[in-house]
């Protein structure tokens, strides 16, 4: 098993027309997004502006979930859907999308054979979460997006804070064990190659 945490100071940020973007994790790490050549990607975005047109990208399929704020999400003449906190959407990148409201969002690119899920846990103080490990999952990836947790995973303990990212590769049969050690909120991404 393979167990990866990275800090919000490894993470790249930029600026888009409506707000700044932060890439978590590209796989394979060699991959670039502006070249479109990952197999997946998670980032979050700040959206600060009220409208906003989402980039079009081909051969991708988007996963979003609302971290803080409310946005509507408008696919033109498909569907619109209002997004709270962790409301989740998905859809092609090809998509003609846009969105009205401000928020925080957090995203999951899949490109190819590639297929992910994601979902939020809220975790109370002193709480225990046992996650089991799926074998047929690639990769697990928890978002630490409040809060501090306590990782127990085959009798060793991580602290992971806010902005904390973790990931594990190469699963045995083992299960996780999150504590809260305070209330946490965590994002949490099962991805397939």
């Amino acid at each position: 098993m393979n167990i990866e945490i990275k800090k919000a100071d490894d993470f790249n940020t930029i600026n888009w027309s409506g707000g700044t973007s932060t890439q978590l994790y590209i796989y394979p790490p060699t991959s670039d997004y502006q070249r479109r050549d990952f197999d997946f990607r998670l980032s979050t975005a700040m959206v600060e502006v009220e409208e906003s047109d989402f980039t079009s990208l081909p051969g991708v399929s988007r996963k979003i979930m609302i971290l803080d704020g409310a946005i509507e999400i408008i696919h033109e003449n498909r569907y619109s859907k209002k997004l709270g906190k962790f409301d989740t959407d998905s859809f092609e990148g090809d998509w003609k999308t846009s969105s009205i409201g401000k928020c925080i969002d957090f995203n999951l690119m899949t490109r190819g054979t590639s297929k992910g899920e994601i979902k939020a846990l809220s975790i109370e103080k002193k709480q225990i979460v046992n996650l089991p490990l799926d074998k047929a999952t690639d990769f697990l990836i928890g978002y630490i997006f409040s809060g501090e947790i306590s990782l127990t995973i085959n009798q060793k303990i991580h602290q992971l804070q806010q902005g904390n990212l973790l990931v594990i590769t190469q699963f045995d049969s083992a299960n996780l064990q999150l504590t809260g050690m305070e209330n946490s909120e965590i994002i949490i991404s099962k991805i397939i190659i």
